[in-house]
């Protein structure tokens, strides 16, 4: 399943789905549920969930091939060979998290973090109402409270005049991290064998 993280909704999402003719369910999420639900700031994002509904690996960043990799510096490969190898063995597979590895992981949910969450929400519900002016101090209090939130960046920006509104844009928002990276790399063990590599 793939879920579309859109304020604007079907509307917004719609062509973009419809274009790729996906042989799987989308889920448009205009209300961010599922993102909140799982700890998601960025995009694109997975979590493995196996056929009992139990998480198995939490949000990371997930690629499915390296055309953007002189972007942000990951390599696909590791990703894809972890999940191939998760779909061969299931709980067996080494990169299946125990329980104490998944609670480390999803340590996120911090009471900043759900106010920032909430401050998000209300600007949502501001945006959906027609009233976009009045939300932008509640998308400033969420990133404020989760800088490191790009969702709340994005979707606040599509709104709003940037520069104008909120002082900065994507680009400065890039160039601030100073080194840091835009997207953590997944944490995960090392390959037990070669497997094909992603395309470039």
């Amino acid at each position: 399943m793939s879920v579309a993280e859109d304020i604007g909704g079907i509307k917004d999402a719609g062509p973009w789905i419809e274009k790729a003719n996906p042989d799987y369910t989308v889920l448009v999420d205009d209300k961010h549920t599922v993102a909140t639900l799982y700890g998601m700031v960025n995009l694109p994002t997975a979590v493995w969930i196996d056929e009992h509904s139990k998480i198995v690996r939490p949000t990371e960043v997930a690629f499915i091939d390296n055309r953007y990799k002189t972007l942000h510096g990951i390599d696909a490969q590791p990703y894809l060979t972890g999940l191939l190898d998760w779909l061969e063995k299931g709980d067996k597979s080494i990169y299946a998290m125990s329980a104490d590895q998944l609670r480390a992981a999803l340590n996120q949910f911090t009471p900043q973090n759900l106010l920032a969450d909430a401050n998000f929400k209300m600007a949502q519900y501001l945006v959906s109402t027609g009233h976009a002016r009045e939300a932008i101090a509640y998308f400033k209090a969420a990133q404020s409270l989760r800088p490191d939130d790009w969702n709340y960046k994005r979707n606040a920006w599509l709104f709003a005049d940037p520069d104008k509104d909120y002082g900065t844009n994507f680009g400065k928002e890039v160039k601030a991290l100073n080194g840091k990276p835009y997207y953590p790399a997944p944490d995960l063990p090392k390959a037990p064998s070669s497997t094909p590599r992603p395309p470039e």
